[in-house]
Formats: structure tokens, sequence, C-alpha cells
């Protein structure tokens, strides 16, 4: 679960705080506001390529930091366990992870995992455990017929079968490769050989590991800094901790007046109740200033030595890339073919049976997979129509149409020897027809809500039956997925999109008041002109922000009381319960940062 967000400096955002709820949370605002920036910025600390047009003119950086609660159930990955502070707000029991990424104007960026440099491949596995994020135009996926497949693996819990059937596909390639250098002239087997052990001596010789061009990027960064660095982090070090005038000292005369202030004003309670936390933040960030300043090695050798790597992996891009993955994979494309060169002399019959055999064990695996997929397909076209019809696409027919026995050889692939589309028809009395032709952009929304509800059952039980392993584990991001609808049709979206936060953690952006007034809390992101610069905000809305922010979704510019008593109305039969955390918290704003 996100907990909160901190962005300084990206786009048109100076500096923003926000501490998202468990359950259904609505991000609203006029249009161009800088709503989906926030959607960008979690998708930037997950993994997201970074540029350098995203960091704030002006400004040297731009950092994005925040806090999941992460499932004790989860494992911890090597070299970055979680730390195992109190959750706070968030779920009981839940570990605290901590994640940050800096984007340098110069389009260079850096990423931490509880204050250890992490790199994209760590932040993209976080994305695939904590965060689901569906943009602005991830619908439009659905007209490709190449993502139906994988749509229904998922449903049916297939993706373990299909990947085994992709592995045996890979194996079919292999002896088929393999089978065709058999016959490779000897001459041109041997030029190519001695080609394969240059290049590929020059990329083992180097070793490179994934992202370790972003790592010495970042590394060079520090050292060429690390007096500056040094140097701040013991000054602030000194002044939380360590001088007579240190803050954390002082601020035991401040809990104690704070505490008193609560005795006379329950307001204050909460903050008493979130002392500890804060105070062991601040400690440990006295404690990482310390051992980072202590942990940089200054020597002119040492920075020496990352240029000399970091040159030398550029090198390597620019004649395998352009990036170092490219010339990872290039390495094992090299090694691949070279033992495919070497083995050619089993001969070409004692290959021929080997592609034989591979070509069994794949069939044997495709035919169960495509068994089960059609079997599947049935019950998913059902469910979906169900769910569809709940959201005002009553009577609408679904299938998941499929080729005509198996394909022909030519066709196999990973995918097996299925070809399949989903076939729709929202209007009765229509044929059924493919989905990327016929449906408008409001339905075609609508059955992108209606799958991920579906994938969301898969993986909590049927609606209302949230366990407290499933319930909030996973933050569900939805921007603008009510793109195209309205009316009738916008209040059983946010019907639904309510049911999914009983389940999990969603934010959704919406320009909608019937989906705004569903949400358990409710964000309103303002952008402003300040001085000659503009600047984004984000405040958490109480009762009355709340009602004004719904009036001018329904009225625009024009807000009179008529329209706010529309509002009221709108939120008194759009909110089934208030939150614990919400009554505690009424009346209190976002911070922003000055």
């Amino acid at each position: 679960m996100l907990r909160f967000l901190r962005i300084r400096n990206l786009a048109v955002i100076e500096a923003v705080e926000v501490e998202f709820e468990p359950g259904f949370n609505v991000l609203t605002g006029e249009t161009g506001a800088g709503k989906s920036i926030l959607v960008e910025a979690v998708g930037l600390l997950l993994g997201a390529r970074a540029s350098a047009d995203l960091v704030r003119t002006g400004e040297a950086q731009a950092t994005i930091e925040a806090i999941f609660d992460d499932p004790p159930t989860r494992v911890a990955r090597a070299g970055h366990a979680p730390s195992m502070r109190s959750a706070g707000a968030g779920q009981a029991g839940a570990r605290e992870l901590i994640v940050r990424r800096e984007i340098s104007s110069q389009g260079r960026s850096r990423s931490f995992i509880d204050g250890a440099l992490a790199t994209a491949a760590a932040l993209r596995d976080l994305s695939s455990r904590l965060v689901e994020l569906h943009g602005q135009h991830e619908h439009q996926s659905l007209l490709d017929p190449l993502a139906h497949l994988p749509l229904l693996d998922e449903y049916a819990g297939l993706t373990t079968v299909a990947a085994d059937v992709a592995a045996a596909w890979a194996s079919v390639r292999t002896r088929r490769e393999q089978l065709e250098r058999s016959r490779m002239d000897a001459r041109e087997k041997a030029a190519r050989l001695d080609l394969i052990a240059f290049q590929l001596g020059e990329i083992e010789k180097a070793a490179p590991k994934p992202g370790e061009d972003e790592e010495l990027a970042s590394t060079r960064q520090v050292l060429a800094s690390a007096e500056r660095i040094q140097r701040l982090c013991q000054e602030s070090y000194s002044a939380l901790y360590d001088s007579d005038e240190a803050v954390l000292a002082g601020l035991g005369g401040v809990w104690k007046r704070v505490g008193e202030l609560a005795t006379i004003e329950p307001q204050f309670g909460p903050y008493v109740e979130s002392r500890d936390g804060i105070k062991s933040q601040l400690e440990d960030l006295a404690f990482f200033l310390r051992s980072y300043a202590d942990g940089i090695d200054a020597s002119p050798g040492r920075l020496q030595e990352v240029e000399d790597r970091l040159a030398l992996m550029e090198r390597l891009k620019r004649k395998y890339g352009p990036t170092l993955q490219e010339v990872i994979d290039t390495g094992a494309a090299l090694a691949r073919e070279r033992e495919l060169l070497t083995s050619a002399g089993e001969g070409a019959d004692a290959l021929a049976k080997a592609l034989e055999g591979a070509t069994s064990t794949y069939l044997d695996l495709a035919r169960g997979l495509s068994q089960r997929r059609r079997a599947a397909a049935v019950t998913f076209a059902r469910e979906l129509e169900a769910l569809l019809a709940e959201l005002a696409m009553a009577r609408t027919r679904f299938e998941v149409r499929f080729n005509d026995g198996e394909l022909p050889p030519e066709a196999w692939s990973e995918r097996g020897i299925d070809q399949a589309e989903f076939f729709i028809s929202p209007n009765p009395g229509e044929d059924l027809r493919p989905l990327a032709r016929i449906v408008s952009g409001g339905e075609l929304s609508r059955v992108m809500l209606a799958l991920k509800t579906l994938a969301a059952n898969d993986a909590t039980g049927t609606p209302g039956s949230a366990t407290p392993a499933g319930r909030g584990a996973r933050t569900l991001i939805f921007d603008e997925v009510d793109a195209g609808i309205g009316g009738r049709v916008a209040d059983v979206v946010g019907s639904r999109l309510q049911a999914l936060g009983e389940q999990f953690q969603v934010l959704c952006i919406t320009h909608l008041p019937q989906i705004a007034a569903r949400g358990d809390a409710q964000f309103m992101i303002e952008k402003s002109v300040r001085g000659s610069r503009t600047v984004t905000r984000v405040e958490r809305l109480d009762d009355a922000g709340r009602v004004e922010e719904v009036a001018r979704m329904i009225g625009g510019a024009s807000v009179t009381e008529q329209v706010r008593a529309s509002a009221r109305e709108l939120l008194d039969a759009g909110s089934k319960r208030t939150r614990p955390t919400q009554a505690r918290r009424a009346g209190r704003g976002t911070k922003s940062i000055p």
C-alpha cells in the first residue's frame, strides 16, 4: 500500500506531500493542474524511464520519495531488507519500505530502497509486487488482439503453464537453429566462430551487470561531490544529534508541551500518538547521515576507477547497445550461437531427432494449454458480461473466439497453438464483432475496469471477501478510467471502484463528481502562479472542502447554493461509511513544503 508520497521539483510541482488512506482515494482538479504528474511520479519510483525534461525549470534535481506498507508475508530481497519499524497508519504488521528516486537536470537518475542504492530492475520488482498502474491510454491496449490471450491466461490462472509453453517453444527454436547450422559450410562456420570469439571475449572480459552503468554514474556523481556531501552530512548530524542545541534533544520539551495541549484539546492527540515514529525517523536519519559520510571513499584513485569502468561500459554500449541490457543480451546471444555452431558436429540425423522430441514436448504442453484456455473462456465471458451489466452495459454479449483447430506449424509461437480475439456486441440485436472495431471510448474504459475487477476477484476471492493479506496489500492506480462516460454510467463505475477499494487501496484521478463523491478520501490538485512561476499543490479536503470541490465539478465556474446542495446530496449518497482514519484526520490538509 502506498502510504506517503513526497515530490520535489518535478514538472510543475515544486514541492508537495500526500498521505494516502486505505480504500478508495480520489484525486480531482482542473484539467492541466498536474493530476497525472502524481501518477507519473509513482511510475518513476517504480522503474519508469526518466529524462531531464521532467526536472522543474531552473532546478538541479527532481526528487520523488514514497513510503509503502509491504505485507509481512512478502520475502525481502537480498540486500534490501525492509525496515521493521511500525507502519503507523498503514496495515497492521506491515513492514515500512522507503523508496526514493533522484533525477538530475542532466538526465541522470539514482534510486534508493531503504537508503541503499538500487537498480531499475529492483524498482520494477517492487512494481510487480506492490502497485498496478493503469495510465490514461492503457485501455487502448485492448484494441490489440495480441493482448487478449495473456488477459485470459491471467484470469484462468494459466500464466505458469503459458510460461512452460514459451520455454518449450524456445527449445524447439534452438533445435531448429542447430539443425540449420549443421548444414553450414566449414569455412563459413570457422569465420563466424572467430568473430564470435572476439566479440564475446570483449563482453565477457568486461562482465557488465544489469543497471551497472546507472550505478556507476550515480557513484561518480557522489565521489565528485564527496567533500561537499561529507560536510553536509556532518553538519546535519551535528544539528540533529550531536551538538549542544541538537534538534532531537530539544524535541523532548516540544512533545511535553504538545502532550499538555492534548489533555485540553483532543485534536492534538494524533500528533502525540505519532511522537515515537517521528523520533525514530529522525534518529534513523541522524545515524544514516553519519554512516553515509563515513562510507564515502573520496580518494582520487576510487574516482578514477569508477571513471574508467564507466568509460568501458560506454564503449560496449556504442558497439553492442545502445543500452547496457542490450550489451548483456548480445553476449548471451553470441554464447548461444557459439554453442550451436560447436555442437553442429553432432550430425543432422541426431539433431533432427532432438528437434522431433522438442516439438513433441511443445505440442503436448500447447495442446493442454489450449484445452484449458477454451474451457476457461466460457466462464470468463459470462463473468465479464455480468460485470459489464453492473457497469451500465446490460445485455452486452461477449465471446472469446479461437482459431478453428490447431494453427499450422509456421504459425506456432511462444503463445502456443492458439490465436484468440475478444468479440463483443454492446447493443441487443447486433452481431458480435471484434472489440477493436465496435466499442466507443467509454465502453472500452468500462471493459478495462471489468477486466481489472475480475483480476482483483481472482486475487482475493469474490467481492466483499477481502482477506487481511489481500486488503490494501496492493495499490491500484487508475488515471482517468472514466474517460468517455457520464451520467448514470459514471455512478455505476464509481460504485465498482468503491467496491475495489474494499479489497485494495485504489487511487483514481477523475473529472466526474459521481465518482469523486464515493471516495473514502479526496485530494484536490490545484495549479496557481506565484511570482512568475507556476506552482501545483495537493490538498486533502475536509467535509466542507469536498462539498466545494464536488460543487465545482458539477457546476463549473458557477457554484450556487443549489449546486452546493446537490454536491452534499451526492456525497451523502456516495459514502457508505466513514473510516476511522478519515474521521480522525478531518480538517487536516496535506502538508505543503515551503
